[in-house]
């Protein structure tokens, strides 16, 4: 998660995906969800003191089932409880909000839910590195797009994609396709205030090429527009109205502009 004005954003969302999470995988948290949110704020007080006023920090709060039994000492290992706190480097993003993002279709797909529920919040992200690595060196600068098994729109890499079409609204893949992301929620609550309708829906690539508008959401930047994809151009092949119109209504919910600060913290950080 992130803060705003150093402030975590929707602590008690992550919190409970979280807690969710581990309940799918049978892990029970080490202490209450009262005193780990207590504990992530204090860190995070802490923590903006050594920064500028106008950084923000990143957290990330993570759980093990604890030590391998195989190496152990024998008994049964107590769940590991981490956090630890970043300062978020606006610089890998703070252009895309107006130059938009690149998007290139993996060869690597989504892991299936086969192997693990498409719900939980797991931290291994191999097939996004795979599949960056190989959207990079197709197209420097670009993310990768992932496909499911069969052949649909799922995720791009650590984030979720949705899709804008006039005559039709924001379209997002089912909610149980995909892992509901805490940024996608606030996108869908900024729409809905905003009079623009949500469909869920399969969505296939030929979705993404014909659409006026596509969108990345994700923790830190909030929110990205997608220009091109598999070197082709978006809509107009520049950030559109729903984004704008997103953004700005992004930036008056956490009482910050979110595009001028990123721009800002980027230039000051070279």
């Amino acid at each position: 998660m992130r803060t705003f004005r150093h402030e975590l954003f929707r602590l008690e969302d992550h919190l409970s995906r979280l807690g969710h999470s581990l309940d799918v995988v049978g892990v029970c948290l080490p202490m209450t969800c009262e005193a780990l949110a207590a504990a992530a704020r204090t860190l995070v007080t802490r923590n903006s003191s050594l920064l500028d006023a106008e950084d923000e920090l990143g957290l990330s709060v993570f759980v093990t089932p604890g030590g391998y039994a195989s190496f152990g000492s024998g008994g049964i290992p107590a769940p590991t409880l981490g956090m630890h706190t970043y300062r978020l480097p606006f610089r890998l993003w703070a252009e895309k909000y107006r130059q938009g993002q690149a998007l290139v279709t993996a060869s690597v797909r989504q892991v299936p839910p086969a192997c693990w529920p498409t719900d939980l919040k797991c931290r291994s992200r191999m097939h996004y590195y795979l599949a960056d690595r190989e959207a990079a060196a197709r197209e420097p600068g670009s993310r990768a797009l992932l496909l499911d098994l069969e052949g649909r729109v799922s995720e791009a890499s650590t984030a979720n994609v949705l899709v804008y079409r006039r005559g039709e609204g924001l379209l997002s893949p089912p909610l149980e396709r995909i892992l509901h992301g805490i940024s996608l929620n606030v996108a869908f609550g900024l729409a809905a205030e905003l009079g623009i309708k949500t469909i869920f829906r399969n969505l296939t690539l030929t979705d993404l090429t014909g659409a006026d508008e596509v969108l990345l959401s994700s923790t830190s930047p909030c929110l990205l527009p997608v220009t091109r994809l598999d070197g082709q151009p978006i809509g107009t092949g520049k950030p559109g109205e729903t984004f704008q119109r997103l953004i700005a209504a992004w930036s008056a919910l956490v009482d910050v502009n979110i595009v001028a600060q990123a721009e800002h913290r980027a230039g000051c950080s070279g």
